[in-house]
């Protein structure tokens, strides 16, 4: 197994970790609306892990029961949407992993439910996040508490390997 065919990501606070063993799946945004309302968002990027090995390294998700066939992993802690499970494998949402730029989606699910606005977002202008001098001096001086994208040895903060 090559570096590649290893990736691990996690919840916001750092509850939950995962490691994925193996090839990624079909990676997809899904647009449904029950998708809508699980991210809290306008879609949910997933990638299948049905064919790989999905080994929880810190805790585990809590389930919610979204229809009959499905299940939704999240954090019980801080709410990070985690899992799609359904009969035929599970999918994680893409940006709970690490480094969630290398896994890029190939097809949109769910169009029916997909909000008009969405296909027009890359034409928005765009910013960096200082550039809003009147939130400036906040962001200055803002410090995350969100889990590095990278395995910790203990966490929250104060342990080792920080």
């Amino acid at each position: 197994m090559s570096g590649n065919d290893i990736r691990t990501g996690g919840c916001q606070c750092g509850a939950v970790r995962f490691r994925v063993e193996g090839v990624l799946g079909d990676a997809s945004v899904c647009h449904c609306r029950m998708c809508q309302k699980a991210s809290g968002n306008f879609y949910l990027p997933l990638v299948s892990v049905r064919d790989a090995r999905l080994v929880w390294t810190r805790g585990a998700p809590q389930r919610f029961q979204s229809s009959n066939h499905v299940q939704r992993g999240f954090c019980a802690s801080c709410g990070t949407p985690l899992t799609y499970e359904a009969p035929d494998g599970v999918a994680l949402t893409i940006a709970s992993f690490d480094r969630p730029e290398e896994i890029v989606p190939r097809i949109q699910w769910g169009i029916e439910e997909k909000l008009p606005y969405v296909d027009g977002l890359p034409s928005l202008p765009g910013e960096r996040t200082m550039a809003d001098i009147q939130a400036a001096p906040f962001l200055d001086t803002l410090v995350s508490y969100q889990h590095p994208d990278h395995d910790t040895v203990d966490w929250p903060r104060g342990g080792a390997s920080q």
